[in-house]
């Protein structure tokens, strides 16, 4: 539930079409892992937390924002009903002007975000453990590397352990962008490095692996024209083609630059982000995709609801087998290489938990299925939070590349908190490596040219009191994770 209210639905939507709970009727595939579910609600349910008690907490603080004892007072009461202190010098100033809320809002959407990173580990170690897709299957399907593309719609920041149920680990890497359209030459540079690391030995295992490129589109089945990709419309067949098309090119660019076989294999998957579902198109024999042949698994769900689950299992693979063997505008040459098969199989089976998790735990469809952000980051994303809707995420260099999803992201604010007198909380943050002297620095100098060149942009909104920007740097690998960064703090300092 947001802090300061979502833009309401345009009408109520139906239940999740694969299962409707009636009278005398349980919605419990026998396929589905009943403890993980429950574990990921707690994950949730914990998040989430550390933002729902804002608002109230920071109109609780205003009510007495008057009387003499007032910020030992706020104080008090902030650490008891968040975990932490606001700014002394918001505080101290409010009996002059009154309390700056919006700069209380962001300063405690970014505190409230950073005490999830910090405790990450902790709170994700529960359904780590127990994910369907750890490092050890992919490894046995063929890959060293999977590289997931989703667009940078925060209905799809809970991607891996939900939608998934893909364990994050060193080997998973996830860069999303508007509306799919990843950077092709972006990526021929990480296959690169991956290549050359394993062919140096440093991907253990990894000799005789392959590179996978997955690339997430989404859609809305409840409002299709509404709530699907805003970089495309609304327009499921133009965000269907767009990622293909950007599959297809990286391939392309592999294999005319480093030879004929060079390139990674390639999946195209669609999130119905209303209820989770997804929809995997199948590559044939030769690794090509079309856009035609898939699986969709809430068609799986209704279909083996009330089967065993050696049934169920059989009528999965027996599905894969009739979408291979579609004749028409779904022909493919051939059938999936054996490794690919089994990643897809296992994708298809894990994602029908997901789908229960929203009818168990979401009542059927998500209550917002649209927007419902807390603040924007921009830069590069922050992965260590794991969680719908938590953020959306503009990814960007420049802010002149990046330009459109700012914009975007600014417009989905305006409806959001703009509108209810609130500023737009924008995170920018970079990666750094530790391992290089002087990166440290130089990703907070960027932080700086970058944060600037948004306050420059939005000028009217950064003056009105309506844009706030909070600068924070994270090392890659780990030793350093989301630190905040203040203007007046030397880039050297920590």
């Amino acid at each position: 539930m947001r802090s300061a209210g979502a833009l309401p639905e345009p009408a109520a939507a139906p239940a999740n079409p694969a299962c409707v709970v009636g009278p005398g009727q349980r919605c419990e595939h026998a396929l589905v892992d009943q403890a993980l579910n429950q574990r990921l609600y707690a994950y949730e349910q914990q998040v989430r937390g550390r933002f729902t008690a804002i608002v109230d907490t920071l109109k609780t603080v205003s009510a007495f924002q008057h009387e003499v004892d007032f910020v030992t007072r706020a104080q008090r009461y902030a650490v008891d009903r968040l975990g932490y202190e606001l700014p002394a010098d918001l505080l101290e100033d409010a009996w002059v002007a009154g309390l700056n809320m919006r700069a209380l809002h962001s300063y405690c959407t970014f505190r409230s975000f950073k005490e999830c990173i910090d405790r990450a580990d902790a709170d994700q170690a529960p359904w780590r453990e127990r994910m369907a897709l750890d490092a050890d299957f992919i490894r046995d399907c063929g890959y060293h590397t999977v590289d997931v593309s989703p667009c940078a719609d925060g209905r799809l920041q809970g991607l891996l352990p939900f939608i998934f149920r893909m364990a994050p680990n060193d080997n998973i890497q996830v860069k999303a962008y508007a509306g799919t359209l990843f950077d092709v030459e972006g990526d021929v540079a990480d296959w690169t490095h991956r290549e050359l690391e394993r062919l140096s030995g440093a991907l253990p295992g990894g000799e005789t692996a392959n590179y996978l490129k997955i690339a997430v589109y989404h859609f809305s089945t409840s409002l299709p024209c509404e709530q699907g990709c805003a970089a495309h419309g609304s327009q499921d067949s133009r965000a269907v083609e767009a990622a293909l098309a950007r599959l297809n090119e990286l391939r392309a660019a592999i294999e005319n630059t480093f030879g004929r076989g060079a390139a990674p294999e390639i999946l195209l998957v669609g999130v119905d982000t209303d209820i989770d579902a997804i929809r995997i198109h199948l590559p044939d024999a030769n690794g090509d995709v079309n856009p035609y042949r898939y699986v969709d698994t809430g068609d799986l769900y209704r279909d083996t609801l009330g089967l065993d689950a050696a049934a169920a299992r059989a009528h999965i693979t027996d599905a894969v087998a009739r979408a291979e063997a579609a004749d028409g505008w779904a022909e493919g040459e051939g059938a999936m290489s054996p490794g690919m098969r089994r990643l897809v199989l296992r994708m298809l089976e894990a994602n029908l938990s997901q789908i229960e998790y929203v009818i168990q735990h979401h009542a059927g469809r998500y209550a917002v299925i649209g927007h419902d952000e807390a603040f924007i980051c921009a830069g590069e994303a922050t992965n260590y939070v794991q969680l719908r809707n938590k953020y959306y995420y503009a990814h960007l260099d420049t802010v002149e590349e990046g330009a459109a999803d700012m914009d975007v992201g600014i417009k989905i604010f305006s409806g959001l908190n703009i509108r209810h007198g609130l500023a737009v909380p924008v995170l920018v943050h970079f990666h750094y490596s530790s391992r290089v002297p002087g990166a440290r620095e130089r990703a907070v100098e960027r932080c700086r040219r970058v944060k600037a060149a948004i306050e420059a942009r939005y000028r009217q909104l950064h003056e009105q009191g309506l844009l706030n920007c909070q600068m924070a740097v994270s090392d890659r690998y780990d030793t350093e994770r989301c630190t905040f960064v203040d203007d007046a703090v030397e880039a050297t300092g920590h």
